[in-house]
């Protein structure tokens, strides 16, 4: 394996503790399309975030539109995502936390200047400089460093559409090859892997023991080797991926 020289951070539930909080918002939002379009079914925000973990929410709105058979005119699409952006960001620099253990070791490799790193995300790029910046670690990541699925491409999309990784290393300068990426969900995971990403899994903020041991697993089973449940492992991690 070549040389790691960078490190690649999913934001929400990775760094930030804020799945939680912007599927709250997305619920709402969710619910009053659904209502306007006719459709029943009304979700809550661990239903939501059960079935769209790791997508943004022009991806999660596309997934709806498929499920339902519905169809929602591009205009009127803009602006449900605008909506839904400003209703998240309001819940995040009010509540947001980060992941736990994690801030003191991006602290650690800020201070080595071993490694660069960088923030891909799918969320849109005012979220997550807002999640970010709210929780004190806007400061380790160059701002031409922090990635957006939904913002920073031509063509916005979402995880598991490796474009973003892609992109990312394009902007960085490195191969993907020498890089990894932390990623805690299913889409995120499947996004780094496309883009040819060795990934560590981190299922930590996952309620729960089981739901943990669950997401290992699934993790594994889409082909990563090394997973943690506490930031506190990342360097053994680190340094096992280094040494594949």
């Amino acid at each position: 394996m070549p040389k790691i020289t960078h490190l690649l951070f999913d934001c929400d539930n990775t760094l930030v503790l804020s799945e939680e909080l912007a599927f709250e918002a997305c619920a709402d939002l969710s619910n009053e399309i659904l209502a306007k379009y006719n459709v029943d079914q009304r979700y809550t925000g661990p239903e939501l975030l059960n079935d769209f973990v790791g997508q943004n929410f022009r991806g999660m709105v596309v997934s709806l539109q498929k499920k339902f058979n519905i169809e929602i005119p591009h205009d009127e699409m803009e602006k449900y995502v605008s909506m839904e952006e400003d209703r998240v960001i309001q819940k995040l620099e009010r509540d947001a936390k980060p992941c736990v253990n994690c801030t003191p070791v991006l602290e650690k490799l800020f201070e080595s200047k071993k490694y660069g790193m960088a923030v891909v995300s799918s969320s849109a790029l005012r979220r997550v400089v807002a999640s970010i910046k709210k929780v004190d670690q806007e400061k380790y990541f160059p701002k031409n460093h922090i990635f957006s699925a939904a913002t920073s491409l031509e063509k916005p999309t979402t995880k598991p559409d490796p474009a973003i990784y892609l992109h990312a290393c394009k902007v960085i300068g490195k191969k993907p090859e020498e890089c990894v990426a932390v990623e805690d969900s299913k889409s995120g995971t499947l996004s780094a892997i496309r883009a040819g990403i060795p990934v560590i899994g981190y299922v930590g903020s996952y309620g729960g023991s089981e739901k943990q041991k669950e997401m290992t697993e699934t993790l594994k089973d889409l082909g990563v080797k090394i997973v943690m449940q506490d930031w506190k492992e990342f360097d053994d991690c680190l340094q096992k991926v280094e040494a594949m």
